[in-house]
């Protein structure tokens, strides 16, 4: 069968478009993340309890919109195998966008009570399920659209924009902490960043209404309903894809979004400092992601990724040690998570096009989405929550690295069982 036609520059046009909704997903989790202290205390800072206690509540919340990812993914996941990847990615961008605007619209607990906690939680929730259905359409239009040699690039620029979104969200954090006073940023700064997801909103509609159908999802629409997907092999797949992601998950939040609350409540840095830092090690994670998925087109995904495990799994206690360590100075704390953020980023560059190559184009959507969202709900939402519950019951500040290096032993285990040629072969089966 002859491939489909495809317009000029609409591989270019599909980047920009997958590219965009990510950017905004992960900037408003950079966003909820970086003002992790700030909410805190305006919405689950409960009568009697203390202020760990109220940042283990926030993230709790950050975790339950992890949790219903997996959902969106399934929802929007077959979807999206059935009716296409364009429309179902405009779907779930339009909801997203409003999602996120809204937090920046609810009242504090001051002003509403109980209810303030329970409508943040229930718009996290509702992000959670439009985010789920972003990533395993995103994916899967950038490598579908991608030239044979380039899915690891393609991928990676995917990879590439949430780094982007990331050090936006703690751009615009970090710009308004130093323009407001801390009772304004309290007051009503920490509303804008979620308004700012607005315009972007409309940005991406535009890209996405003006883009066309994957060449891969027109194709597989004229091939026999016979030629599906078996079940029992895509939840073989999802499972071992799961494997191979986790430390990924665990080390991008532990390394990227949770450090600047570690550091705040567990090493007492201060705001502007935690936040400089995170910002610093959100760089390291962006440095490395193309040259890594460009890499591992010509190496392979497994060698790459591999590599990314095993160092972190030998340098994260070390590294947490320096950060520990009261002589180190704000250069040296600046290095070591520029050096974790790499290590992140030499994951994130392959890992979106490993994970496309592990499903056939008629379940793509839904089995990378699932296989992802369910890896970031297990470690990457609770990571927030499992740290700094550990770290309170414990008293044992070294939590973060014993977390990474754990997920780090079982993502080695699952990637040694990558097929290290899987980079050469054509995503149509």
């Amino acid at each position: 069968m002859p491939a489909p036609h495809v317009a000029p520059n609409a591989h270019k046009r599909a980047l920009m478009a997958g590219s965009i909704g990510n950017f905004i997903e992960w900037y408003e989790f950079a966003v909820y993340g970086f003002l992790a202290t700030v909410i805190a205390k305006n919405f689950f800072q409960l009568s009697g309890e203390t202020g760990l206690t109220s940042l283990i509540l926030t993230y709790a919340s950050f975790a339950i919109a992890f949790f219903f990812r997996p959902l969106g993914a399934v929802v929007f996941g077959r979807i999206g195998d059935r009716i296409g990847r364009k429309p179902t990615l405009i779907i779930v961008l339009v909801m997203m966008t409003l999602a996120t605007a809204a937090i920046g619209l609810v009242p504090v607990y001051a002003s509403i009570g109980l209810a303030a906690p329970l409508i943040i939680t229930g718009l996290r929730i509702l992000q959670g399920l439009f985010a789920g259905g972003e990533y395993g359409g995103a994916v899967s239009l950038m490598t579908e659209f991608a030239p044979r040699g380039k899915r690891g690039l393609y991928g990676a620029w995917q990879s590439f924009t949430v780094a982007v979104g990331l050090l936006a969200g703690a751009g615009v954090v970090a710009l308004l902490s130093a323009l407001l006073t801390p009772d304004a940023l309290h007051d009503w700064g920490w509303r804008i960043p979620f308004f700012l997801a607005l315009p972007m909103g409309v940005v991406a509609l535009w890209l996405r209404v003006s883009m066309e159908e994957t060449p891969s999802f027109v194709q597989q629409q004229k091939q026999p309903v016979a030629e599906r997907a078996h079940f029992t092999d895509t939840l073989k797949a999802i499972v071992i894809g799961i494997g191979r992601v986790m430390v990924w998950s665990a080390a991008g939040y532990t390394y990227l979004v949770i450090m600047p609350a570690y550091l705040q409540s567990a090493l007492h840095t201060g705001f502007n400092q935690a936040l400089l830092i995170a910002v610093i090690s959100n760089i390291g994670f962006a440095l490395t992601i193309i040259p890594s998925g460009i890499l591992s087109d010509r190496i392979g995904r497994r060698a790459v990724m591999v590599l990314a495990t095993a160092l972190l799994l030998i340098l994260a206690l070390p590294l947490l040690k320096i950060l520990q360590a009261e002589s180190s100075t704000l250069a040296i704390k600046a290095l070591v998570v520029l050096v974790a953020g790499g290590l992140v980023g030499m994951l994130a560059g392959p890992g979106p096009a490993m994970l496309a190559e592990m499903f056939p184009t008629r379940v793509r959507y839904t089995g990378l989405g699932l296989a992802y969202s369910l890896s970031n709900a297990l470690f990457s939402g609770c990571a927030g929550l499992i740290i700094t519950g550990l770290i309170k019951e414990t008293g044992n500040v070294d939590i973060p690295a014993y977390y990474v290096m754990a997920t780090a032993v079982v993502s080695m285990t699952a990637l040694m069982t990558l097929n290290k040629n899987d980079h050469l072969r054509s995503l149509e089966e």
